[in-house]
C-alpha cells in the first residue's frame, strides 16, 4: 500500500502579544510556497490544520481561535532603511482560506525577535546589551513598523516584568511604533476616513441606522456605539460568542460597513475577506470584572472597547485594532474620542475583556485633513517552540 511521506520545514512557534502563530523564514519554505499563490496557501492551511469541519484544528498547529490560527513569513528586506519584510496570513478555521488582507499587530511584536534570532538582521545593528531597533516592512498593508527589542548578552531578552492583560505570565517589553498607520486600502483611496466623515449614518438592514466611525488605521475598523446595538461595553466573550443571532448581526454590520468603506464592491464579497474590516463597539468607562476575575475600575480607563475578530468577540484586543482605537481617540469628533470624553488627547487606556491596554497616537489636522504620524504601544513576545513543522507531501 502506497503512502505519502511527510516533509519537514524549519519553523518557530511564537507568542506575540495576545496571539500566537507559526513563523517561517521565506528561504526555508518549499520552492513552490516561496511565492504567493495556491501552493503557499495550501501549505499553510495544512500546517495550521484547516479547513476543519470540527473547528478544533486538532491535526495542526492552530488553536481553533482567531488569535491562534496565524502564520508569519519573514525575509531580509531589499527596501532602503528596512531590515526585514513581514507577511502575515490569517488562516480560516473551517474554510480553505488564508486571508492576506491585513496585519496582525500582536504578532508584529514577535517579528523583531524572530528576525534577530533567525539571522535575518545585520549583526552590526544588534547591540551586545541594550535595545535593538528593527525596521520592519509590513508587506500586507505596505507600512513601516519599528520594533524596539531588548537584547542581553547578545541574545533577545524574552523574560521580564512587563505584564500584558490577556497574557498569563510577565515577559520583556517590546515597544512598537506603527508609522503612518492610515491603511492604504484598495477602493478607499488611501484615506484614513474613506467616506470623508468622522461619523456616518450606516444603514444596516435588520439592525437599523447606526452612527459609525469607519477608519483605515492599523486595520480597517468600523466603530459603533455599544448602546445602539444593545450592549453596555463590559461584555465578555460568552455573552456574545454563544449568541448566534448576535454573531450574525455583527457580520451584517461588518458587510455593510465594508461596502460603505469601499473595501468590497458587493455584499457577497465579504465572505472572501474574513480578517478585515473589524467591527468594534465603544462605551464610556464603567466598572467590570475582566475574564481573569480582576476588577477593572471605571476610574482607571478612558473608555470601553470590545472588538470582533474572525466572527467572534476577541478575548482581549487585536494589536491592529488597538492602533485604530488610539488613532480614532486622538481625533476629536469620532465615536471613540467622544466615548473617551472628547477633546484632544495623545493616548488612551481602554478596557477590553481581559483587562486594559494603553495606546498612543500623534494626530494633526493639516489643510482640513487629519493625519497620524505614528501610533505607539507595548507588547511582549516569546519563543514557545522551535525546530521543524511536518506536513504530508501534497
Amino acid at each position: 500500500m502506497s503512502h505519502k511521506p511527510q516533509i519537514r520545514i524549519p519553523a518557530t512557534y511564537m507568542r506575540g502579544g495576545t496571539s500566537k502563530g507559526v513563523f517561517f523564514r521565506l528561504e526555508d519554505l518549499p520552492a513552490a510556497a516561496q511565492a504567493p499563490g495556491a501552493a503557499r496557501d495550501a501549505l499553510l492551511l495544512r500546517v495550521i490544520g484547516s479547513p476543519d469541519p470540527y473547528a478544533k484544528q486538532i491535526d495542526g498547529m492552530g488553536g481553533a481561535t482567531s488569535s491562534t490560527s496565524k502564520t508569519v513569513i519573514v525575509s531580509k528586506s531589499t527596501r532602503p532603511d528596512h531590515d526585514v519584510d513581514y507577511l502575515f496570513g490569517q488562516v480560516a478555521i473551517d474554510k480553505a482560506f488564508v486571508d492576506w488582507s491585513g496585519n496582525c499587530g500582536n504578532l508584529s511584536a514577535a517579528v523583531g525577535p524572530f528576525a534577530i534570532t533567525g539571522g535575518l538582521m545585520d549583526p552590526a545593528r544588534v547591540p551586545r546589551d541594550g535595545i535593538a531597533t528593527v525596521r520592519i516592512w509590513q508587506a500586507n498593508i505596505g507600512k513601516t513598523i519599528i520594533a524596539h527589542v531588548p537584547v542581553t548578552d547578545g541574545a533577545v531578552q524574552e523574560t521580564g516584568d512587563f505584564e500584558l492583560d490577556g497574557v498569563t505570565f510577565p515577559a520583556a517589553e517590546v515597544q512598537l511604533e506603527f508609522m503612518d498607520p492610515a491603511a492604504e486600502e484598495e477602493g478607499a483611496g488611501g484615506a484614513m476616513f474613506p467616506t470623508g466623515n468622522l461619523v456616518d449614518d450606516l444603514e444596516v438592514p435588520g439592525v437599523g441606522t447606526l452612527k459609525a466611525t469607519m477608519i483605515n488605521a492599523g486595520i480597517p475598523t468600523i466603530f459603533v456605539e455599544a448602546s445602539a446595538i444593545g450592549y453596555n461595553g463590559t461584555e465578555l466573550q460568552d455573552a456574545i460568542n454563544s449568541d448566534a443571532k448576535a454573531l450574525a448581526k455583527f457580520e451584517t454590520i461588518r458587510a455593510h460597513g465594508a461596502l460603505r468603506m469601499g473595501l468590497i464592491r458587493s455584499l457577497d464579497e465579504i465572505a472572501t475577506r474574513q480578517h478585515t474590516p473589524k467591527v468594534a463597539f465603544v462605551a464610556k468607562p464603567a466598572d467590570y470584572l475582566a475574564s481573569s476575575g480582576k476588577l477593572v475600575a471605571a476610574g482607571d480607563i478612558d473608555l470601553l472597547v470590545r472588538a470582533m475578530s474572525m466572527g467572534k468577540l476577541h478575548h482581549a484586543m487585536m494589536g491592529t485594532a488597538a492602533v485604530a482605537i488610539g488613532t480614532a481617540a486622538a481625533i476629536p469628533g469620532t465615536l471613540v474620542n467622544m466615548a473617551a470624553g472628547g477633546g484632544e488627547r495623545q493616548a488612551v487606556r481602554f478596557g477590553h475583556p481581559s483587562g486594559t491596554l494603553r495606546v498612543g497616537a500623534e494626530a494633526s489636522l493639516v489643510d482640513g485633513t487629519w493625519s497620524v504620524t505614528k501610533a505607539i504601544m507595548s507588547r511582549s513576545a516569546r519563543v514557545l517552540m522551535e525546530g521543524w513543522v511536518r506536513v504530508p507531501v501534497a
